[in-house]
């Protein structure tokens, strides 16, 4: 497996296209949640790809203190279906700690997690920060890494 972390501009069109339509097809059709997945966000983060023959496996978006967040933030965490047990998931979430240090010198980090995958960031250093809370219809939690 190949990780790399890219500002938007450095994407090439076919990694665009293939990171976009994993999210449709995760956050769209397979948890059957209509939202605007295309929020003008994707040209100020990193994104953090985890490549496997060519195929993504693993995504997610990153962003500096102020854009998501008032800390440093990680979103769009995803893995398709078909790869989810191979820990891909947990790659995918360090490499994305490690960027975050790494291109903005911050160790506190939050997101917003889906409720059922409180013990999987909690592995990561994330804890829950209050009351959860309906994002998009899916049960979320604020999460903070310190």
């Amino acid at each position: 497996m190949e990780i790399s972390v890219k500002k938007f501009y450095e994407l090439t069109i076919y990694e665009l296209h293939d990171l976009l339509q994993l999210r449709s097809e995760v956050f769209v059709v397979e948890q059957d949640c209509v939202y605007q997945d295309i929020d003008g966000k994707d040209k100020k983060g990193l994104h953090v790809l985890a490549k496997k023959e060519g195929e993504i496996v693993a995504y997610t978006r990153c962003f500096e203190p102020g854009i998501y967040f008032e800390e440093a933030a990680i979103g769009r965490v995803v893995v398709p279906k078909t790869q989810r047990k191979y820990g891909y998931g947990h790659d995918i979430m360090k490499a994305s700690i490690k960027a975050i240090k790494e291109h903005y010198n911050e160790e506190r980090i939050a997101l917003s997690g889906q409720k059922h995958l409180i013990k999987f960031y909690n592995a990561h250093g994330f804890k829950q920060v209050g009351e959860g809370y309906l994002e998009d219809g899916i049960p979320h939690v604020l999460m903070i890494k310190n």
